[in-house]
C-alpha cells in the first residue's frame, strides 16, 4: 500500500521531530497514494507550512475499506517505517482524522493509546453500522462511552460542524460529555452554521495547532 510522508523544508536529522498521522475520509480511498493528501491536513500544510513543523504521514485505505482491525496495520506500519527512516521524537506522536478517519483516529488511539501524545478527531461518528461508522440511539451511547474510556488517558480536541448532515454534532457533544465525566483532558469546538466539512476550519485553528505541538506523551 502506498502512503505519503511530508517533510518540512527545513527538516534535518540532527534533531528529533514531532510526527502526525492523518487518517482520511471515505472519499479519499484508493491505491494511488495521493488522494489522501488532497483533503484536510494536506491542503492546510500547503497553505501554511510554517504552522506545521512536523513530519506528517498520510496512509491510504483501499477502495471500500474502513478503519478497522483489518486495516489498522496500514497506519501503524507506516508510522513504524517512518520512525525508522527519519529522526522522530517518540514522545510527540500525534493522531488526527476527518469523517471516517475521525472515527479511525479514535479507534486507533483506543488500541494504541500509549503511542500517542494527543488526538484530534474531526466530524466523526463512532462504532460501525453496516460496515460504515455510524450507530443510533442506545447503541450509539454505549459505543460513545466505550470510546471515551479507551482514549481517556490522551489529551483530545474534538471538532464538529453544528449542521453536519452526515454525522450529527450530538455525537461529538456526547463524547465530550463522557470524556469530561471521566476526568479526561478534552476540548470541543463546534462550528456554528458549518456542515460536514469541519476540517478546513479545524486545521486553520492556530490555537489548536499550538496546543497540539505542546503535548507530549506521558511517562
Amino acid at each position: 500500500h502506498r502512503y505519503q510522508v511530508y517533510l518540512p523544508a527545513d527538516y534535518t536529522p540532527d534533531r528529533p521531530w514531532p510526527v502526525i498521522v492523518f487518517l482520511h475520509g471515505a472519499g479519499e480511498r484508493g491505491k494511488n497514494g495521493m488522494m489522501q493528501t488532497q483533503v484536510g491536513l494536506g491542503p492546510a500544510i500547503r497553505l501554511h507550512p510554517e504552522r506545521w513543523p512536523a513530519v506528517v504521514i498520510f496512509p491510504q485505505l483501499p477502495s471500500g475499506g474502513n478503519w478497522t482491525p483489518a486495516t489498522e496495520p496500514l497506519a501503524i506500519q507506516a508510522l513504524d517505517q517512518t520512525m525508522s527512516e527519519f529522526h522522530i521524537d517518540p514522545d510527540r506522536v500525534y493522531l488526527t482524522g476527518l469523517s471516517m478517519g475521525g472515527y479511525g483516529s479514535l479507534f486507533l488511539a483506543g488500541r494504541h493509546a500509549g503511542r500517542f501524545a494527543a488526538l484530534v478527531p474531526i466530524g466523526f461518528s463512532v462504532g460501525h453500522y453496516r460496515g460504515y461508522p455510524f450507530l443510533h440511539g442506545t447503541h450509539l451511547d454505549a459505543s460513545l462511552q466505550g470510546t471515551a474510556e479507551a482514549v481517556r488517558t490522551l489529551p483530545v480536541w474534538l471538532f464538529h460542524g453544528e449542521e453536519d448532515p452526515v454525522f450529527p454534532v450530538e455525537i461529538s457533544r456526547s463524547l465530550h460529555a463522557h470524556l469530561d465525566s471521566l476526568g479526561a483532558q478534552a476540548h470541543f469546538t463546534e462550528f456554528p452554521a458549518v456542515g460536514h466539512n469541519a476540517w478546513d476550519p479545524a486545521f486553520a485553528d492556530t490555537t489548536m495547532i499550538r496546543w497540539l505541538f505542546n503535548q507530549r506523551r506521558s511517562n
